[in-house]
């Protein structure tokens, strides 16, 4: 991963995922529930996957978001992004996103993709303004409660 990124007009920086973060995620986690639920083992493991891009956003001293993604050959897929209630509608969402897309063009990734929960109409509106576009639908996908995932997919410019 690249050097931090600092955003200056919300006083965040967007830095790697350290295995010092996980409770913070974790927190983050519980308290979103269109996220994925992952446990703090899961995040411990993610950070040692092939490929994976794993980001947080800090500000004032504390973890506001995070994304975790994955590579695999020259495709990638967005697996948890997730802001703390008191930071939306900020921009770390779209700075979390915009870093993760910033290291999958430098490894020559072409296409990225995601799940979204079909209910989830802020989401999808929010992947939409990023560049995403809907690819397909998988019902069923979600547990707890059980649910339909909308297959969104970004094309990357090589």
């Amino acid at each position: 991963m690249g050097a931090e990124t600092k955003r200056e007009d919300a006083a965040a920086t967007i830095r790697a995922f350290r295995v010092d973060d996980v409770c913070a995620v974790v927190a983050i986690g519980e308290l979103t529930p269109e996220a994925a639920n992952w446990t703090d083992e899961s995040y411990r493991d993610a950070l040692n996957w092939m490929g994976v891009v794993a980001l947080v956003c800090e500000r004032d001293k504390g973890i506001a978001g995070f994304l975790i993604g994955r590579q695999v050959a020259d495709q990638a897929e967005i697996l948890n992004l997730a802001v703390a209630l008191s930071a939306r509608r900020q921009g770390e969402g779209g700075a979390l996103l915009q870093a993760a897309l910033d290291e999958f063009r430098a490894r020559r990734v072409s296409r990225v993709f995601l799940e979204v929960r079909e209910s989830n109409e802020t989401g999808i509106a929010f992947y939409e303004r990023q560049g995403f576009s809907i690819a397909g639908r998988r019902p069923g996908y979600y547990r707890d409660p059980e649910e339909a995932a909308i297959v969104m997919e970004m094309k990357l410019g090589g």
